[in-house]
């Protein structure tokens, strides 16, 4: 299981603190906001794994934290709950970048599956781009060793 930190938003509160009871049993680090205010002002950008959000909500709704929250961070995996589901809200949500769209009521084990889901996806994704990054130093390097080598052959000679 992957260990995350997770913000869940949501101004009904019975809902928010159901998603925050069972996440944090599950093990991860979980902040909660009461609208999309509240959230904004609580999200740092490369502090949070995931933001779990209802769309529907006063002043700032979901799809509006949406888009500030991945301005600021690209990375962060968000995840879209409504009780009022349409296809142009998800398809909206999924084009400002949101993982994923969820219908209430749902289940515990259908929201831990996709954050599970986005943690691995999280985890691919760094380790991808430290092994990119790896890969480049080891390929720029070589030359450089190979003209010490070479150095290092003519001055012992």
């Amino acid at each position: 299981m992957n260990i995350g930190r997770i913000l869940v938003v949501d101004d009904d509160e019975s809902t928010r603190l159901l998603l925050s009871d069972y996440l944090a049993g599950l093990g991860h680090n979980v902040i909660t906001a009461g609208n999309g205010e509240e959230a904004l002002e609580k999200f740092i950008p490369g502090e949070f794994d995931c933001v779990i959000s209802d769309l529907f909500m006063p002043k700032v709704d979901g799809l509006e934290l949406l888009k500030r929250i991945k301005s600021q961070d690209k990375a962060v995996y968000f995840l879209m709950i409504t009780a009022f589901p349409t296809i142009d809200g998800a398809l909206n949500a999924v084009k400002e970048g949101a993982y994923d769209y969820v219908t209430k009521p749902f289940h515990m084990e259908d929201i831990c599956a996709t954050v599970e889901r986005a943690l691995g996806a999280k985890k691919t994704a760094w380790s991808l781009k430290t092994m990119t990054g790896l890969f480049w130093g080891l390929i720029i390097s070589i030359p450089i060793w190979l003209i010490l080598g070479i150095i290092l052959g003519i001055v012992w000679k």
